[in-house]
């Protein structure tokens, strides 16, 4: 069974190395190659875009792909989109992992908007100094806030616009709480604004905001296109393709197809 990994999360590297040298699967994991130094999952790995959907399914019908697993950032919804329609078009077996949202708890002071658009005119009213980690892609969006200074967290530096009045700082996570708490006492951070990525990679600014009494803008997670299964954990996944694409039981699964490898 040769399965593709459409990869770039700790989910989809947890699952490479759960199905590293298992008898009977052949896993590939894809990587988009928009970070310079990513983490590598086990076993096979290529680097770089499809060209669209149809570009995906050219080549998974090119390399004989029996299933597919969209184990992409809750923000790649145009890989997640061109996935769906390459699967349906093959009759694949597609399962998407998707780690759940974070939860408000007592004390959060959330502003949830749409999209990056949406983010940058809540800002009006919420504070000058802006903490930003959304990752590097979308700056631009924020480019015109003139009236804002910005704390811009990355791994890679932004392509495109950025703030005038910004600092950046690249880092990789996992953060802690007491770090996040230094930061934003060192910057007079007045606001947050994030992705709803979910994890506890980088769960810890949320607490640190939380306990400083902070507004925290949420950008709202991209829907799941239609078809195939969704499940939240590697191990749902795993199992999944153990199961030869029938089972999706720690998440409520959209239509299930078996997996049939090629001739």
């Amino acid at each position: 069974m040769k399965i593709l990994i459409l990869g770039g999360t700790r989910e989809a590297r947890d699952l490479a190395h759960l199905a590293s040298g298992e008898r009977g699967f052949d896993i590939v994991s894809s990587l988009a190659g928009r970070v310079r130094d990513p983490r590598l999952p086990a076993g096979a790995v290529r680097i770089g875009g499809f060209g669209g959907a149809d570009g995906l399914r050219e080549w998974l019908t090119g390399n004989g792909i029996d299933a597919v697993v969209d184990a992409t950032h809750p923000f790649a919804g145009t890989m997640s989109a061109h996935a769906a329609t390459a699967a349906t078009a093959l009759g694949l077996p597609l399962v998407h992992v998707r780690r759940p949202g974070w939860r408000e708890r007592p004390g959060d002071r959330w502003i949830r908007v749409p999209d990056l658009a949406g983010a940058a005119a809540a800002l009006g009213g919420l504070g000058e100094r802006v903490f930003l980690t959304i990752g590097r892609q979308g700056v631009a969006a924020f480019a015109e806030l003139s009236a804002h200074w910005f704390l811009i967290r990355a791994i890679d530096p932004p392509e495109g616009a950025v703030p005038t009045r910004h600092h950046l700082l690249l880092a990789r996570g996992p953060f802690t709480v007491e770090q996040e708490t230094e930061l934003l006492a060192a910057h007079r951070v007045e606001v947050l604004v994030t992705k709803d990525s979910g994890g506890a990679l980088t769960e810890a600014k949320l607490d640190a905001a939380r306990a400083a009494g902070l507004p925290v803008v949420v950008v709202e997670r991209p829907a799941l296109p239609a078809g195939g299964a969704v499940v939240h954990t590697a191990d749902a996944a795993w199992e999944w393709l153990r199961s030869g694409g029938q089972s999706a039981s720690s998440a409520g699964s959209c239509s299930n197809q078996s997996m049939t490898p090629r001739s």
